[in-house]
């Protein structure tokens, strides 16, 4: 007995106004390209992206077409084709195909049909995710954790419309053509930028503070999960008399005027968010054109094109991935002469110095002379030279140190025993010979994230010579690297007569980029308690997550000062940390035409790579990326 599936209504959704906004643009004119919805856990995303789909107008396909075809203008290269003009149809509603996070690249582009292979000894293609999401909705929950090799494939297809696939023997060329929509959680990494600005609009969401409107959600919800069927009933007239607005809004959209004055004021505003591209425009445009015809306007108005910019423009606006988000309100006022109101103290995005977080600063073995300390401020961060762990690993999927992984992407097959199974090429090698089995193993090209600890000197040597704002400039170029290769990163700083842990590991890295601004120096430098606090810090970690190797990143002149025999007990931990096996880089601060040579010293005691300040700026190398393979 079939069990029938109620979704949340659409309609019930409470407090996503911005979100329900977007979705309704997206259904009114499908060439907008899609949503980005971001927020913390528990604000109803999928639930409202879910409910938004199963109202979408149906649509009407090709009879026994795997690839939706319209029977108006089908694909002239449809695999099942081609199709007569007088062939038959039928409606159906639109499907909303989730790509899971974990999904394999033959599912998602479909690959060699293993039960005609088996059964016939035929060459046939079974269609994946992207041909099942032609005309409909293809949706990615958590599309920030999504696999780069994934988001190739959505890239390819999202730009051209249309998914080549060429492997397992089979070569087909169909249409793909979908409204992508992805939720996220930022607190869980961002988004690749190639990725981010095919999302058409992008809204933030957050849990609402007024406690009246919590408490209907509260009500809502509880009423929906006693009874579904009652609770959808209920709003069944107000989700069809949306859906049937969608409907006659999507004829109104042709007849929409976009006059040349509008015209120039949506270049004016793509161009003053400094947005890369003409896709910003375009975009724009459409949605300003969908919002005049959601409100049965046959001209594009003011109102439309803020309403469009404060959905299409911000997720594009070119901003250091540290800096906080900034409203982008100010700016559409005042563009599209709007009222400019007063900044408010929520204003400021963080880039001014401020006094260090004292709670976060001095909690662990010891501090430092606060009355000879100074907070120097980075300049802007570089494109940081690429630094990777040692040997192969076989840790969570990433983009920095080459790995063994199960996911990935599978380049070919092998012959051997040992490794997974490459299913279709092992039918392939057998299903059309008479020997016996030829088992096949995949050939996985990966790679793996890592944990990057910093290990950075705050001494009063560091003050000097404007070495701190080498410095800070220095590891916020690495931290920018970490960001987009998705590492787990963490802090540790010496100073004073001990060493602090002043950010446990964490996926955030605009909070250790944070921590490093407001990083005072001054006071002796206790280099081995330094070392000592990473080690143990390290340790720490690898019993939580023992198959995330770690990177130790080391930034000092190695000038160490604080307490009896100084340079002897540092070089002592370097030679416990390199017993470990730990992959480390020393980048040394010392600067100056006389230098004493001890980061060196240390970095050949580490067994670690040895780097000038000066030449983390990958711009200054030749060789940009250096595998150091064991």
């Amino acid at each position: 007995m079939e069990v029938e599936v109620h979704v949340y209504p659409f309609g019930a959704v409470v407090g996503s106004d911005d979100l329900a906004l977007a979705l309704t643009l997206c259904a009114v004119s499908p060439t907008i390209g899609g949503v980005l919805v971001r927020g913390e856990k528990g604000t109803a995303k999928s639930t409202t992206v879910r409910a938004h789909a199963a109202l979408l107008p149906p649509v009407t396909v090709v009879d026994e077409c795997r690839f939706s075809c319209d029977p108006d203008a089908p694909d002239p290269s449809c695999p099942d084709g081609p199709h007569p003009a007088d062939t038959a149809s039928h409606i159906r509603p639109v499907r909303l195909v989730e790509l899971p996070v974990g999904a394999a690249e033959d599912r998602v582009t479909g690959a060699l049909h293993l039960g005609k292979a088996l059964a016939d000894r035929t060459a046939e293609y079974e269609p994946g995710l992207l041909a099942l999401a032609h005309r409909g909705v293809l949706y990615v929950d958590e599309v920030n954790l999504l696999h780069d090799h994934l988001v190739d494939l959505l890239l390819d297809a999202a730009a051209m419309g249309r998914s080549t696939v060429e492997r397992d023997g089979v070569s087909v060329e169909h249409a793909s053509r979908f409204v992508l929509v992805g939720t996220m959680n930022p607190e869980e990494g961002e988004l690749r930028p190639q990725l981010l600005d095919r999302f058409g609009l992008a809204v933030d969401v957050a849990a609402p503070r007024d406690p009246h409107v919590r408490a209907e959600i509260v009500r809502r919800r509880m009423a929906f999960d006693a009874d579904p069927a009652g609770f959808t009933a209920r709003w069944a007239d107000r989700d069809a008399e949306w859906s049937r607005r969608v409907a006659s809004t999507r004829e109104l959209v042709p007849q929409v005027a976009l006059s040349d004055d509008a015209l120039v004021s949506i270049a004016e505003v793509c161009a003053a968010f400094d947005v890369d591209g003409m896709r910003a425009d375009l975009v724009t445009a459409r949605t300003a054109i969908a919002h005049a015809a959601w409100h049965d306007r046959l001209e594009v108005t003011r109102e439309d094109i803020a309403a469009a910019a404060r959905l299409a423009l911000p997720h594009r606006r070119r901003r250091n991935p540290f800096d906080a988000p900034t409203s982008s309100d100010d700016l559409l006022d005042e563009l599209l002469g709007g009222d400019d109101p007063d900044p408010g103290p929520d204003d400021d995005p963080g880039g001014g110095e401020s006094a260090p977080d004292d709670s976060a600063a001095e909690t662990s073995s010891g501090s430092g002379d606060r009355s000879s300390t100074s907070l120097a401020s980075a300049t802007d961060p570089f494109r940081a030279r690429v630094f990777s762990v040692d040997r192969v690993g076989r840790g969570a999927a990433g983009r920095r140190s080459r790995a063994v992984t199960t996911i990935g992407r599978t380049v070919g097959s092998r012959r051997g025993d040992t490794g997974p199974v490459h299913l279709p090429a092992t039918i392939r090698a057998s299903a059309f010979t008479d020997r016996d089995l030829q088992v096949r193993r995949k050939i996985i090209e990966g790679r793996e994230t890592n944990l990057v600890l910093l290990c950075v000197d705050a001494s009063g040597s560091m003050a000097a010579r404007n070495r701190m704002v080498q410095v800070k400039t220095a590891v916020l170029s690495l931290l920018l690297d970490a960001y987009r290769r998705r590492d787990t990163v963490g802090l540790v700083t010496f100073r004073g007569t001990g060493a602090t842990v002043a950010l446990p590991p964490t996926n955030s890295v605009d909070v250790a980029a944070a921590r490093l601004r407001e990083l005072p120096a001054g006071g002796r430098t206790p280099l081995a308690e330094g070392l000592i606090e990473a080690a143990t810090t390290l340790r720490r970690h690898s019993l939580r997550d023992p198959r995330r190797r770690a990177l130790l990143v080391v930034v000092t002149d190695g000038r160490a000062t604080a307490g009896p025999d100084a340079v002897q007990r540092s070089l002592d931990a370097a030679d416990v940390i390199a017993a470990q096996g730990i992959s480390s880089v020393v980048v040394d601060s010392e600067t100056g035409r006389f230098r004493m040579g001890l980061a060196a010293r240390l970095a050949e005691r580490l067994g670690a790579e040895y780097v000038p300040v000066g030449e983390v700026d990958a711009d200054a190398l030749t060789g940009i990326v250096r595998e150091r393979a064991a």
